[in-house]
């Protein structure tokens, strides 16, 4: 009996060891599996970190802070020009902003001397330069995928961090000349924290660290990129190193012509027509004369609706309201034809024998005067100018005898102020075109 209590009591205790080491075993493989499951990304991370040595260094201060300044060297390719927009002053472009400096904290050692690419997760662990774009209204990293961030960490501590940035900033534009302008906009670039004693910005290739993708835009013909440097001055903090991406933009001029040019110019030989049309068909010319008029006041509202409210004249407005002066002249040039022809009328029914058969209401219902061919009219007698003794100081009576008669000799031919505009409104017209494209081309 004491025999078999012992083996029983044997195998209890071989049955509990057992059954804890199993519950050991089964644990450690479930850690083992979780750590299976983890990111291998952040698990390099953390070697990474180690690696670079990241935590025995304070990142927030610059590196060799309290020696010279540090030399950070900037290259930027553009990809394109998103906008240009003449209303508010500004310009999108998307660039690929590139920075190279060197931070010997974060070398290591390598046998085949190799460098180690990161993204976004480790730039926020490391001291990296505050560059920031003067004059900008809005800006943004692309963040599609992941943020479009890379770190390029090299043995000897040699730093290269790219990202993708979008950007809005100011171009002060002159729109004197428009649309047959020439734009000057830059982007700036600048340490926002670290003045020229601290931080170093230069550009790393010389001319050559600005490149661009074949950029087309719609409505301007980019001439010429070029990168420059120089110094900004703030009265507290003093001065700064500064980049430029500078960039001469022309505006194409053919939109202009189709849209502004060339309709413009068709409403003012169309308000030439009326010369050409019988003087007594009122309807005719006065109907063509405000659809004229109408015409040119929308263009001209069109235009300045799309443009932003300086307080400059424009070479667009020059073309545009000296146009509208023809046409409104044209105007004008019929209702002096019109009341001549109706002055002369009166003088000679004043002055003439009306028949009895004649109807004043009916010869006046078409076009509101009187016809030649209604009443038999007698000739206007003509005063012949009579000189004094001194031809070179005339006496006002006979002065105003002359006025009185050039008057009188235009009312009596009123149909020639029509011959005379055929010609002098046409040719009045050409040289201000001449002038005009000869001056802003």
């Amino acid at each position: 009996g004491r025999l078999c209590v012992f083996f029983v009591g044997s195998f209890v205790s071989l049955w509990k060891l057992f059954m804890i080491r199993y519950k050991k075993l089964s644990f450690s493989s479930r850690i083992d599996y979780k750590l299976k499951r983890q990111d291998s990304t952040k698990t390099l991370l953390i070697k990474t970190e180690q690696l670079l040595r990241i935590e025995e260094h304070d990142f927030a201060m610059r590196p060799g802070f309290g020696g010279s300044a540090i030399p950070v060297g900037i290259d930027v390719q553009v990809e394109s020009i998103d906008s240009i927009s003449e209303v508010n002053m500004d310009f999108t472009m998307t660039l690929y902003l590139r920075h190279y400096w060197k931070d010997e904290r974060l070398s290591f050692p390598s046998r085949t001397n190799r460098s180690r690419t990161f993204d976004s997760r480790l730039v926020k662990k490391i001291w990296v330069p505050d560059v920031f774009f003067v004059h900008s209204k809005r800006s943004f990293i692309h963040d599609t995928t992941m943020e479009n961030i890379m770190l390029r960490v090299y043995p000897d501590g040699n730093i290269l961090y790219s990202v993708r940035v979008t950007v809005t900033a100011l171009c002060s534009m002159d729109f004197s000349s428009f649309p047959l302008d020439t734009q000057n906009c830059s982007l700036e670039l600048e340490s926002y924290a670290y003045n020229e004693n601290d931080l170093m910005l230069y550009w790393k290739n010389g001319n050559d660290s600005l490149r661009t993708d074949e950029i087309v835009l719609s409505q301007f013909f980019i001439e010429h990129f070029q990168a420059s440097s120089g110094l900004a001055f703030y009265s507290s903090t003093g001065w700064y190193n500064r980049l430029f991406i500078n960039f001469i933009l022309r505006r194409h001029i053919f939109f202009f012509m189709l849209q502004t040019y060339f309709p413009t110019m068709l409403m003012v030989v169309l308000s030439w027509v009326s010369f050409w049309i019988d003087r007594r068909a009122v309807p005719a010319r006065v109907s063509l004369g405000i659809t004229t008029v109408l015409t040119m006041s929308t263009i001209i509202t069109g235009v300045s609706s799309s443009m932003p409210q300086v307080s400059y004249v424009k070479a667009v407005d020059i073309y545009l309201w000296t146009s509208f002066l023809f046409v409104f002249l044209s105007v004008i040039e019929y209702a002096a034809v019109n009341y001549c022809t109706t002055l002369e009328e009166m003088r000679k029914m004043k002055r003439g024998k009306i028949p009895s058969t004649f109807n004043a209401s009916q010869a006046m219902a078409f076009d509101g005067c009187f016809h030649d061919n209604d009443i038999e009219l007698t000739p206007f007698p003509r005063m012949a100018p009579t000189l004094t003794t001194d031809p070179l100081t005339p006496p006002p009576q006979n002065l105003d005898r002359s006025v009185r008669e050039n008057v009188d000799l235009l009312v009596s031919n009123s149909y020639m102020i029509d011959s005379y505009s055929r010609l002098a409104f046409p040719l009045s017209y050409l040289l201000f075109n001449t002038i005009y494209w000869s001056l802003y081309s």
